[in-house]
C-alpha cells in the first residue's frame, strides 16, 4: 500500500486558511496509516473498533454526504453504494451495515478507498477555496473535527488490533522512555461556588458542549496528577480485583464475567513479572511505574477511588479547574503514543493529553441543549444514555481538537481507549 506522508505540521500553531487546514487534517489520517499493511487495515479486533481502511472511507463519506452532495453543484458521487456502505449511524441518511461486519469488507480494497479520498478531496478543496457561506464553512470545520475524532480512534483501534495479534507487533519505532517514578501527589483546592461551564468564545465546539450555563459547586480538591501505574499496582496487590465491597454492582459483574485482574494490555511475562503492551511493543511494567495508568474502565477507576478513600471528580469540577489552563501536553502530534510521567506536581499537571480522565458524571444534555438540525443532529444527542463523561484528551488526541469544555463519552465498561483517573476529594 502506498499513502502520502505529509510534512509534519504542529497544530499548536493554529489554523490557517480553511483549504490549507483541510489538507493538513486529511493528510494526518494518511500519515497515521503509513506504517500499516493492507492486511493491517482490514483488522477489526473488538466490537468497539473499526478497520483502519473503514476510518479512511467513513471520514471521506462525511464530506461527500454532508457537503458535496448538498452544496457542490455538479458533483458526481464516487460510487453509488458508498452512501450506505460507509454510513456509521445516521439513520436519516440511509440504512447501514452492522458495525461488527466492517472487518468483512474485503472490497472495496485499500487502493479504491484511497482513490475515493482523492476524488472527494479534489472537490472539497475546490469548494473550500471558494467564497463559501458561513453555513458551509461551519460544516467543513465540523467535518475536520469529525476526522480528528477518527484519527484518535485509528490509534486506539490499531493498538487493539496489534495487541490481538499473538506476535504483538510494534506500530511505532523507538524505545519507550523509562519512567519509574512520578512526583509526589499533591492536592489542589478549589473554593467552589457558582461557576459557568460549557463552551465560550468564537471557536469551534460540538453541540453537546452547549449551552454555557451555571453550576453550583461545593468546595473540592483535585489531585495534582493522574493515578500512576505504580499506584494502581498497589491497589491490585491489595486484592483490589478480589474485593467486591470496592466495586459498583456492574463493575463486580464485569470483574467476574470478563475475568478482569489488571488494566487492558497488562500481561505476565515469562518470568512472571508484569509487562505492558504499547504501540512501541512490549515494555516491562517496572519501567512505566511513574506513568499514568491507562486503559481502565470507569468501573475500575471508581473501584480504585473507593480503595484510596477518594472519589472521581464531576465533569463540572474538572472543567472549572481546567478553564484557564493552556492546552499543552503529550498529544497526538508528539508521536509518543503512550502516557508520560508528570514533570512536577506543584499544580494541576497533565490536564490535557496523556489519558482521558473518567468523571462521575453521566453523559446528559446541558440545560437548554439543542441538537443540530437534520441528520447531523444524530452526531451526539442520541447517545445521551448509559454513557459516562471523560475529559482532557489523550496521547491520541490532536492538539487543535481538545479544549476544557470538550465532552468525550463512553459506556462504563470501556477499556480500549487511553483512559485513566484523576482523584477528587471533598
Amino acid at each position: 500500500m502506498s499513502v502520502m506522508t505529509p510534512a509534519r505540521v504542529d497544530a499548536r500553531q493554529g489554523q490557517g486558511p480553511l483549504a490549507e487546514e483541510y489538507v493538513r487534517v486529511r493528510q494526518q489520517s494518511l500519515a497515521l496509516c503509513a506504517p500499516l499493511s493492507a492486511e493491517d487495515m482490514m483488522v477489526q479486533s473488538c466490537a468497539d473498533a473499526s478497520p483502519a481502511k473503514w476510518h479512511l472511507a467513513h471520514t471521506t463519506w462525511f464530506f461527500e454526504t454532508f457537503l458535496l452532495r448538498e452544496f457542490a453543484a455538479g458533483y458526481r458521487p464516487f460510487h453509488p453504494d458508498f452512501l450506505w456502505l460507509f454510513n456509521s449511524y445516521y439513520n436519516a441518511v440511509s440504512a447501514q451495515p452492522e458495525k461488527k461486519l466492517r472487518a468483512v469488507f474485503s472490497r472495496p480494497g485499500v487502493e479504491e478507498i484511497l482513490a475515493y479520498r482523492k476524488h472527494v478531496d479534489a472537490a472539497m478543496q475546490e469548494l473550500a477555496a471558494g467564497d463559501v457561506g458561513e453555513d458551509v464553512r461551519a460544516r467543513i470545520v465540523l467535518g475536520l473535527n469529525h476526522e480528528q475524532q477518527h484519527q484518535e480512534l485509528l490509534v486506539t483501534d490499531i493498538k487493539h488490533g496489534f495487541w490481538s495479534n499473538p506476535l504483538h507487533p510494534a506500530y511505532a519505532q523507538g524505545e519507550m522512555a523509562v519512567a519509574r517514578n512520578a512526583p509526589p501527589l499533591r492536592w489542589v483546592e478549589f473554593a467552589g461556588g457558582l461557576v459557568e461551564i460549557g463552551h465560550a468564545g468564537e471557536g469551534f465546539c460540538f453541540d453537546n458542549e452547549t449551552p454555557r450555563h451555571k453550576v453550583y459547586l461545593e468546595p473540592f480538591r483535585l489531585a495534582s496528577r493522574p493515578v500512576t501505574c505504580g499506584e494502581y499496582l498497589e491497589f491490585m496487590e491489595d486484592g483490589g480485583y478480589r474485593r467486591p465491597e470496592l466495586w459498583l454492582s456492574e463493575g463486580w459483574k464485569a470483574v467476574e464475567s470478563e475475568r478482569w485482574g489488571a488494566p487492558l494490555y497488562w500481561m505476565r511475562g515469562e518470568d512472571g513479572g508484569w509487562q505492558v503492551f504499547t504501540l512501541r511493543g512490549v515494555v516491562r511494567l517496572e519501567d512505566l511505574l511513574g506513568t499514568p495508568v491507562c486503559h481502565i474502565s470507569l468501573l475500575e477507576a471508581e473501584a480504585y477511588a473507593r480503595w484510596a478513600g477518594k472519589r472521581l471528580p464531576t465533569e463540572a469540577e474538572w472543567e472549572a479547574a481546567a478553564a484557564t489552563a493552556a492546552v499543552r501536553g503529550n498529544l497526538l502530534e508528539d508521536e509518543v503514543f503512550h502516557p508520560r510521567a508528570a514533570e512536577s506536581a506543584s499544580q494541576l499537571e497533565q490536564l490535557f493529553g496523556d489519558v482521558w480522565e473518567w468523571t462521575a458524571s453521566a453523559y446528559l444534555p446541558y440545560p437548554g441543549f439543542d441538537p443540530l438540525p437534520g441528520a447531523l443532529g444524530e452526531y451526539n444527542g442520541k447517545f445521551m444514555c448509559n454513557q459516562m463523561v471523560l475529559r482532557g484528551g489523550s496521547v491520541a488526541t490532536p492538539a487543535s481538537h481538545i479544549r476544557a469544555s470538550y465532552r468525550n463519552f463512553f459506556p462504563p465498561a470501556t477499556r480500549w481507549q487511553f483512559s485513566g483517573v484523576r482523584l477528587a476529594d471533598h
